[in-house]
């Protein structure tokens, strides 16, 4: 399992994710309403809505609050404000590139938000296809294993079009290539497996290991770009080692 993927456990265990119950609701309630707007509000026939809404059913977001946001996202109903897919890139500190994912109403606060913590913590805000290159997107699933087959797992993943799955430290991981996606999903769906995270991830060509301590700096970094309302992800090309893994979930 990554480094990434292994923080991300950490962050779950220690409650984080409770705690900022309503900002998961927020950001998942701005995917609902992109995917409706793309796709259409029926989930049945708009496979990324319906994944964006299993995965709010699965954060026990409330039936109102996403009935709401696909409403927003047909234009059901009009808040007046109108959300957009925007991606930023940049630099953290000791040179590990970031690309930054969001969804806003309002792109002079998200860029003007984003360029002041990177500033504040040594980093610096790039020109669109500065740092974009250095990264693949890649279909990428994981989910707890619990008492899985391992072999029937393998056999759906390989058959649906994944390059790899791990079975690691209590979870499995799938990945496999962007149009490989919807099928990967449509077999865990069939076996009756809800993956706690499911999405198009940006994964780096080459990583780049520094000592735990400056390891830590640059976490300190991607925690406060992911507290920004206006953030749903943020990707790096830093390699999260075993020490620094410690370290952290020690904080």
């Amino acid at each position: 399992m990554s480094g990434h993927s292994k923080w991300s456990t950490i962050k779950r265990k220690k409650g984080a994710a409770d705690a900022r119950r309503g900002q998961v609701f927020t950001r998942l309630a701005r995917e609902i309403a992109i995917a409706a707007r793309e796709g259409g509000g029926d989930p049945d026939a708009n496979f990324r809505l319906r994944l964006t809404v299993d995965r709010a059913r699965a954060n026990n977001m409330p039936k109102d609050n996403i009935e709401r946001a696909i409403a927003r996202g047909t234009g059901d109903n009009k808040d007046g404000s109108q959300l957009e897919e925007v991606s930023y890139e940049g630099y953290g500190p000791h040179g590990i590139a970031l690309m930054i994912d969001c969804v806003t109403d309002n792109r002079n606060r998200a860029v003007a938000d984003i360029r002041h913590i990177l500033t504040r913590f040594g980093g610096s805000l790039g020109e669109g296809g500065s740092v974009g290159w250095q990264f693949s997107r890649l279909a990428y699933f994981s989910f707890p294993d619990e008492n899985h087959d391992h072999d029937k797992l393998f056999e759906i993943a390989v058959d649906a079009g994944a390059d790899d799955i791990t079975f690691e430290d209590g979870e499995v991981e799938i990945v496999g290539p962007v149009e490989a996606f919807k099928d990967i999903s449509d077999g865990l769906h069939a076996a009756g497996i809800q993956p706690e995270e499911a999405g198009l991830r940006r994964v780096p060509n080459n990583e780049i290991a520094l000592r735990p301590d400056e390891t830590l700096q640059v976490m300190r970094v991607i925690d406060n770009l992911e507290d920004l309302d206006d953030v749903q992800e943020v990707f790096s090309n830093l390699n999260i080692s075993d020490e620094a893994l410690a370290q952290l979930e020690a904080a």
